[in-house]
């Protein structure tokens, strides 16, 4: 990122810098202020962390050279430009997938227990429904990212999408409906999530295929990215017997050293898979009425980089 100086630093300097209370210019405090905003923004867009912190970079290029005086809702002003700059990177992601070796998943957070709390937040970044995101329009996926998880004016979200506020309320129809077809059935309990996520794991952990069986819900989808690097499915693999088969024993590298450790993946349940104590993989969980309905394998070693230390997202 840049000064005003033009002098380059990074968002971890600024956040550095926040912390030990040193002062900051205006342009800069609102910038670390709604940072966490911007992050999950352009991560929704886009389903890569790596993507996001690129487009937080060029943000903040961009804000910098504002008359930040002029603004009147700088909250409203920094998501257009975040928005702006997520659109322009779409298209160098989308390219990137169409030569991607193997099924690509969204690049998975370690998130905070609090995440959950907001179930609306939490939805928005779980791997199911980044996946049924996916099937939108870059600017569908925009609008309905702007309007339904962080409820934008249409006005603000025409700027945002250089469109005007009578098509964006048609793109956000669009996208609801699309989005409502596909998405995931509504949230469980905080209990029965726990309990699936034990039982999900004790069964994963012994193999047992029955213990298997009896937590996943007969039409269960399992998905996995190697990113061309590490062994995974080539395709979804669909229902709880062909699910249950692959846990019990293809899906796993068969090391002697391997451990699972709960963990909250994407503000939802996950486990984190170690190899000879190294991270080997994240699969988060989609839990629905108690059961095991989606398992999001991902072991492409470039999408690991957020599994080690919680991510801040926000609203």
């Amino acid at each position: 990122m840049s000064q005003r100086s033009g002098q380059a630093t990074s968002g971890d300097e600024l956040l550095d810098r926040t912390e030990r209370s040193e002062p900051l210019d205006s342009a800069t405090e609102a910038f670390v202020r709604h940072r966490n905003l911007l992050f999950t923004v352009a991560y929704e867009m886009l389903g890569s962390a790596a993507d996001a912190e690129d487009v937080l970079q060029e943000t903040w290029l961009r804000w910098v050279a504002v008359d930040t005086a002029a603004v009147r809702e700088q909250r409203a002003y920094l998501v257009r430009i975040v928005t702006r700059q997520a659109l322009d990177r779409m298209r160098t992601l989308g390219r990137r997938k169409e030569s991607y070796v193997g099924p690509w998943l969204p690049e998975p957070l370690l998130t905070a227990p609090d995440v959950a709390e907001d179930v609306e937040l939490a939805e928005s970044i779980s791997m199911a429904m980044l996946l049924v995101m996916e099937t939108l329009a870059p600017v569908e996926r925009a609008v309905f990212v702007l309007r339904e998880v962080f409820d934008l004016d249409y006005d603000d979200i025409a700027e945002a999408v250089d469109r005007t506020p009578s098509a964006v309320r048609q793109l956000a129809y669009r996208a609801r409906a699309h989005v409502a077809a596909r998405r995931p059935r509504g949230p469980v309990s905080p209990a029965q999530t726990r309990a699936a996520l034990r039982a999900f794991q004790r069964a994963v952990e012994t193999g047992e295929l029955q213990s298997l069986l009896d937590i996943l819900a007969p039409d269960v989808v399992a998905l996995s990215d190697g990113g061309g690097v590490k062994h995974a499915l080539l395709r979804p693999i669909v229902g709880a017997d062909k699910v249950a088969r692959l846990l019990a024993g293809g899906w796993w590298e068969q090391e002697s050293a391997r451990s699972v450790e709960p963990v909250q993946i994407n503000g939802g349940p996950g486990l984190l898979v170690r190899v000879d104590g190294e991270v080997d993989g994240v699969v988060a969980v989609r839990v629905e009425d108690g059961f095991v309905t989606g398992a999001y394998h991902v072991r492409n070693p470039e999408k690991l980089s957020r599994v080690a230390a919680e991510t801040a997202v926000s609203r």
